[in-house]
């Protein structure tokens, strides 16, 4: 799975949270709650080790979401994009008021769900390259880390390595179908071709014969 965790968060306060594997991303992505500059809307991201928080906040409510390193910026944009839309969308103005966790037991499987689609599902990233609605992410500096947090408050990420696995195992699946679709077409093509080869060496032969002079019969 490319997006591993998620979160809702009003401020340091979560609202949300989804976590698709073992790992205390949780309590690292609280530390970049608290430390994250200023209350102004933004996109960032902070790396670390061999994956990236990517942090949306947007009038005060901040969507957060780790992903492999491999799933680059532009569908963990679109995930948190969709994510803090349909929150608003469902909560509206109770998100300004709501207690800690208050819409976890409901939300956390909206999280489930779409952390599965926009890691699994190819539909994903093509219906926002088609909508070009993402380009401003392309301007998302990739930071590391220590940019937020102190090297001595910074805790070590754990992740569950069964997930990594999961993931490559999805990578490798779908490359290999890629590559058995791309073999079945270049079969058919050879087919084709053989017949239509077939099929001319015929009609030439047959013309030859009916033709000939020696075989007055085929006139």
């Amino acid at each position: 799975m490319a997006i591993l965790y998620a979160l809702v968060a009003r401020g340091s306060v979560l609202l949300a949270e989804f976590s698709g594997t073992a790992t205390n991303a949780s309590a690292i992505a609280r530390q970049i709650l608290e430390k994250i500059p200023g209350a102004n809307d933004m996109n960032v991201s902070y790396s670390q080790d061999r994956f990236i928080f990517h942090v949306k906040r947007t009038d005060g409510l901040t969507v957060l979401c780790m992903a492999d390193e491999t799933a680059g910026r532009r569908i963990p944009f679109a995930f948190l994009e969709e994510i803090h839309q349909r929150f608003v969308r469902t909560y509206g103005r109770a998100v300004l008021s709501a207690h800690a966790y208050a819409m976890n037991d409901e939300f956390s499987r909206i999280l489930s769900q779409q952390m599965e689609y926009f890691s699994n599902d190819p539909n994903a990233d093509r219906i926002n390259r088609l909508k070009g609605e993402m380009s401003q992410v392309r301007n998302v500096m990739i930071e590391n880390i220590d940019k937020v947090l102190e090297r001595g408050d910074r805790l070590e990420l754990l992740v569950d390595k069964t997930a990594n696995m999961q993931g490559n195992t999805f990578r490798f699946r779908k490359q290999a179908r890629r590559f058995r679709s791309s073999v079945w077409w270049r079969n058919v093509k050879l087919t084709v071709a053989l017949i239509v080869l077939l099929l001319v060496i015929v009609y030439v032969v047959f013309a030859f014969v009916c033709h000939g002079p020696l075989l007055p019969s085929c006139i």
